[in-house]
């Protein structure tokens, strides 16, 4: 029987999958790719959940599961499959004497979802890393090989890739450093579980340690006895405004290539919506982690409807106070925050031909 997504996801939400598919190697996944165009089957590709909500109707097409598993290590230069686990990366090139990867430690999810989110943590993106990315031209039908310059960073968690129809990545390649020791280091909550000083370094292990300590402290390490841990990391993405609204002025800013960032946590916090909210909203289903006020969370039984009326509840009340519209850091399919009440699996909502997440 195919699985719901549900039991895909670290959201542990969404209905029924139509189709499902897992791809062991990257050569299997462009054969199940390809074939289902040929039969012009809608196509959902996921990998570790972790970015994804999708809707109580499902996804009524061939969802396509990539396990690829594949890692070449040669001297600094990294290459791995899509399907490898982000984490299980991080572990084995700092074993090598690598570094570059160690802020980004602990992040659930694939290697195939980093250049989609230009995933970063503690002042490290993957993009300061990333040398080029492997994809599948959905449109040519072609492999292709792309640069960095071609991924489209700048704005914050922004790429070419984020929501494309088109693309498929398959594997990326990294370029590392040969080294022991962390680039300087300026997040202030890092540095002071290090015992160090802004923009000093310290040994790539030991900030591997302190990254894992900090997000284990903030539920941001997928455990499924935590349901702190069940949703899809920071639910809402950090907004960038153009001026900063006079009632957020004290919020913490940061600059971007688009404006000015300023952290959504800060905001849900400040609106009246601290870690732990939402037990009496609803049947209490959702809430948000009583560790960490942007990771909305499913305590056990929730429906993605549920979790949509709980994601507008925050969304409109952040706007209320500070004016600024939230957004979803995550992929959602099948589901909105202004459309809480789901299509049936019968009737569901018109998709497009293909999405991607991780």
């Amino acid at each position: 029987m195919a699985p719901t997504f549900a039991q895909l996801t670290t959201m542990h939400v969404g209905g029924p999958t139509g189709e499902f598919a897992v791809a062991e190697s990257t050569e299997q996944l462009l054969d199940l790719l390809r074939t289902a165009e040929d039969r012009s089957l809608p196509i959902l590709v996921i990998a570790g959940g972790s970015n994804l909500v999708v809707g109580d109707c499902g996804w009524d097409g061939l969802t396509l599961k990539v396990a690829s598993r594949g890692i070449e290590i040669s001297g600094t230069t990294v290459r791995a499959d899509a399907g490898v686990d982000w984490d299980q990366l991080v572990r084995l090139t700092l074993e090598q004497g690598l570094g570059g990867f160690e802020q980004l430690s602990g992040i659930p999810g694939s290697v195939g979802g980093t250049p989609i989110q230009n995933v970063g943590a503690f002042g490290a993106l993957t993009s300061d890393v990333l040398q080029s990315v492997t994809v599948y031209n959905r449109d040519s039908r072609l492999v292709e090989e792309w640069p960095v310059s071609r991924c489209g960073f700048g704005s914050h968690r922004q790429s070419v890739f984020k929501h494309s129809r088109r693309y498929v990545v398959l594997s990326v390649t990294y370029a590392l450093r040969e080294t022991t020791q962390s680039n300087p280091l300026a997040f202030e909550s890092l540095c002071g579980r290090l015992g160090i000083e802004p923009r000093q370094t310290a040994p790539t292990a030991d900030v591997r340690q302190a990254v894992l300590e900090l997000r284990r402290s903030k539920g941001s390490i997928y455990d499924e006895d935590d349901h702190d841990t069940w949703g899809t990391g920071s639910f809402f993405i950090n907004p960038v405004v153009r001026q900063v609204p006079a009632a957020a002025a004290q919020a913490p800013s940061y600059p971007d290539s688009l404006g000015i960032k300023l952290p959504a946590g800060w905001l849900i916090h400040q609106a009246g919506f601290p870690p732990g909210y939402g037990a009496d909203f609803g049947r209490g289903s959702v809430r948000l982690s009583s560790k960490h006020a942007l990771a909305v969370s499913n305590r056990g039984d929730a429906t993605t409807a549920e979790v949509m009326a709980f994601a507008r509840h925050i969304r409109d009340g952040v706007e209320e106070v500070f004016g600024i519209r939230l957004g979803p850091e995550c992929d959602m399919i099948n589901c909105s925050f202004d459309d809480p009440q789901q299509p049936s699996p019968q009737q569901p909502d018109p998709q497009p031909r293909s999405r991607t997440t991780v």
